[in-house]
């Protein structure tokens, strides 16, 4: 865990919780500013096709969107900021309209098949598309250009790993193809020896 993610965490309330439950709560002196990503975080972002944003609206709601895209769409340029090319959606603009009054942000990552997943808390801003065609290029792929509306770019301020306890392993279409394929390939070929004796 970064040093960082417990200090921001854990408040007065939290501690409050922490000495009701367990007797005592958790104190952090001394941590950096910011958490920089380290190669397990990067590796771990780049392989994602998908991840959680949370923002929070100007009358105190939370909101959490889903965002997806080719694997390693959620880019990290360098150890401190991460971004992505948003695409056009339904138009509701809450993520959006949230950061312009409150840049805080939360990022939920998940590898169901390896039961592990990462928070990271940050700072973002968005910018339109329209008027950084250059950003767009380097962010997103070539056919799906024309379809990038904002450009979100994330200042990381920290980060935690969770431990697997009671996540529940869920697997994309490819994964599934991927380990059925040779089950497949062994059926056909008994089906074929079946089929000549």
């Amino acid at each position: 865990m970064a040093a960082n993610f417990l200090k921001l965490a854990v408040t007065e309330s939290v501690r409050k919780a922490q000495e009701q439950y367990f007797g005592g709560s958790q104190a952090f002196v001394g941590t950096p500013e910011r958490d920089s990503l380290t190669e397990d975080e990067i590796a771990f972002i780049q392989a994602r096709d998908s991840f959680y944003i949370a923002t929070i609206s100007e009358n105190g709601w939370p909101y959490i969107q889903h965002r997806g895209g080719r694997v390693g769409f959620l880019q990290v340029l360098n150890s401190l900021t991460l971004a992505f090319a948003d695409y056009r959606g339904n138009r509701q603009m809450l993520s959006t309209g949230n950061l312009a009054a409150n840049d805080r942000v939360a990022l939920f990552l998940m590898d169901y098949p390896q039961r592990t997943r990462l928070k990271i808390l940050g700072h973002a801003r968005v910018q339109d598309a329209r008027q950084h065609p250059e950003l767009v290029q380097q962010l997103a792929e070539p056919d799906i250009q024309r379809i990038v509306e904002r450009l979100f770019f994330i200042d990381v301020v920290s980060f935690d790993w969770n431990c697997p306890k009671y996540i529940t392993p869920r697997y994309t279409a490819d994964e599934i193809q991927q380990v059925i394929a040779p089950l497949k390939e062994r059926i056909a070929e008994l089906e074929a020896k079946l089929k000549n004796s």
